[in-house]
């Protein structure tokens, strides 16, 4: 019996491409693109589910002749994305939204379609891998083969049944190989841009957009040193993040970074570069994948941002069930709402979101 995928097809050469793979290996294949947002709701939008991008989505999968379907997903956006990224703002925190909308919408509504469908396999243009060991008897997630493209970071929540049924293709090419696949197979999309904005907020101006939606004026409180006294005055705790050193409007002899919010007491604490760093953090919302728990320290690599090279640590679980990661050297601007995902060489064992930082 022919097996059927869902591919999820954001109108890039990725998915594209990820939907070429699939139907070579025999797969019957359904194109899939979600509309997460009215673009005019929010201002002019970059790509993700935008009508543009629906579109050339189509327009692949008539030239692969595959069945196409668009599904509006925007309910669920709004409330899975949009509003916990105001929310982690407004609580002195640094979301990364495309972290929500992976394990939100991707590999949760979308998964769920297919399965209602009974569709085998959920597949995207991600560059990462899957891999089922049969020692353990689990299904890892790897890097993808090109370092600079990797986006297993960004994927540490997927659970076993996710992984079971879910493909990355692209994750065994290059970004140039898989442009090269495009232009071959005559796609109109082989050199599109890759889009780097967060989709609501193609500007990147997030404190705007955070005023626009809530229709609440950001309260202005005091920056503060390092040793608690007053410095000047700030525009309000949701124009600031961990390690931010622009836009602060502070004269000083040396630069000046964000090095803590409160927003309790409505301030903003600004320190040298040498006071960003840090050891320790704790982290919930724990998903583990290469292991069942983390009972006793495990020597990872570990990364606090999609961009922060991999570095060594050691990390256990606690008696709540929160990730405990203690590196070797002290890590620049440890930040509250990112994610932290642990490694051992390309597998990843897991990760969670930090919710502490300690020195």
């Amino acid at each position: 019996m022919t097996k059927k995928a869902l591919i999820a097809m954001s109108g890039g050469v990725d998915s594209s491409v990820a939907a070429l793979l699939m139907q070579q290996q025999g797969y019957d294949c359904t194109g899939v693109t979600m509309q997460l947002f009215d673009p005019g709701a929010y201002g002019k939008a970059s790509a993700c589910g935008t009508s543009a991008e629906i579109e050339d989505a189509q327009r692949i999968a008539q030239q692969l002749q595959m069945n196409f379907i668009a599904l509006d997903f925007s309910d669920g956006f709004e409330a899975e994305v949009i509003r916990r990224f105001v929310h982690a703002y407004e609580n002195g925190w640094t979301p990364n939204p495309c972290i929500d909308c992976n394990r939100h919408m991707k590999f949760d509504q979308l998964f769920r379609y297919m399965q209602n469908k009974q569709l085998d396999t959920l597949v995207t243009g991600h560059y990462a891998r899957t891999h089922y060991d049969a020692k353990t008897g689990r299904y890892l997630l790897q890097k993808g083969l090109e370092p600079g493209k990797d986006q297993s970071y960004v994927l540490y929540h997927l659970t076993q049944q996710q992984l079971a049924h879910i493909r990355f293709p692209v994750g065994e090419f290059s970004k140039a190989d898989v442009r090269e696949i495009a232009e071959q197979n005559g796609f109109f999309n082989a050199a599109k841009p890759d889009s780097q904005d967060i989709c609501f907020i193609p500007d990147g101006d997030y404190a705007a957009f955070i005023q626009r939606y809530t229709g609440k004026t950001p309260q202005s409180g005091f920056f503060l040193n390092t040793e608690g006294a007053v410095i000047g005055t700030h525009k309000g705790v949701i124009h600031y993040t961990i390690g931010q050193r622009r836009g602060l409007g502070i004269s000083a002899p040396q630069p000046l970074y964000v090095c803590a919010i409160s927003v309790r007491d409505n301030t903003v604490t600004l320190g040298k570069r040498e006071e960003l760093f840090a050891r320790e953090l704790t982290a919930e919302a724990v998903n583990l994948i290469a292991v069942p728990s983390l009972d006793t320290p495990m020597a990872v690599t570990a990364k606090v941002r999609y961009r922060h090279p991999a570095q060594p640590a050691v990390a256990w679980q606690t008696s709540d069930g929160r990730l405990h990661v203690r590196f070797e050297q002290p890590q620049r601007a440890i930040t509250c709402g990112q994610a932290v995902v642990l490694y051992q060489d390309d597998i990843v064992v897991g990760g969670g979101t930090i919710c502490d930082v300690q020195t």
